[in-house]
């Protein structure tokens, strides 16, 4: 990581779409970086009217476009695990107000249906501690908003 970015995190009250922009382009890999994942929100404090059960998160897209297909015109499962993986590096980013290096020890997904269109991923920690994080992720269609995916994932601090 950067010194840039670092400062930038310590210094924000809270990460958010700024900080987030910049983790983008100067942490996560060229081949992820390729696959234009835009990220929608970022929830690094609890919103007013949050219900109970509230986590921390963030809302990445994943546009859909032949680059990430295969046979069949379908989204391949390669480019939906990085848009998961990816969707809870800022997840647990926000949990923590700041990026911190990570890495992944577990990613189950379940595919629910082929994808021909735009996905949208709600990344949630589901918990945090000094040397492991756990989340979940749930995939949608960003049209009708169906399920397409569920993911469960554990990361290990570095």
């Amino acid at each position: 990581m950067s010194v840039a970015l670092r400062r930038l995190e310590t210094s924000e009250q809270e990460f958010g779409l700024q900080a987030a922009a910049r983790l983008m382009t100067e942490v996560l890999a060229p081949w992820v970086q390729d696959l234009d994942l835009l990220v929608e929100s970022v929830e690094s404090g609890r919103p007013a009217g949050a219900p109970d059960d509230w986590q921390p998160g963030a809302v990445l897209r994943l546009v859909f476009s032949k680059k990430i297909c295969r046979d069949g015109g379908v989204a391949c499962g390669q480019a939906l695990m990085a848009l998961a993986d990816t969707a809870m590096v800022f997840a647990c980013a926000a949990a923590w107000n700041g990026y911190r290096p990570m890495t992944t020890i577990d990613q189950t997904m379940h595919f629910l249906r082929p994808v021909n269109f735009d996905v949208i991923a709600d990344a949630r920690v589901v918990r945090i501690g000094r040397t492991t994080s756990f989340g979940r992720v749930m995939m949608s269609s960003a049209t009708d908003k169906r399920p397409v995916g569920m993911v469960s994932s554990a990361y290990a601090l570095l």
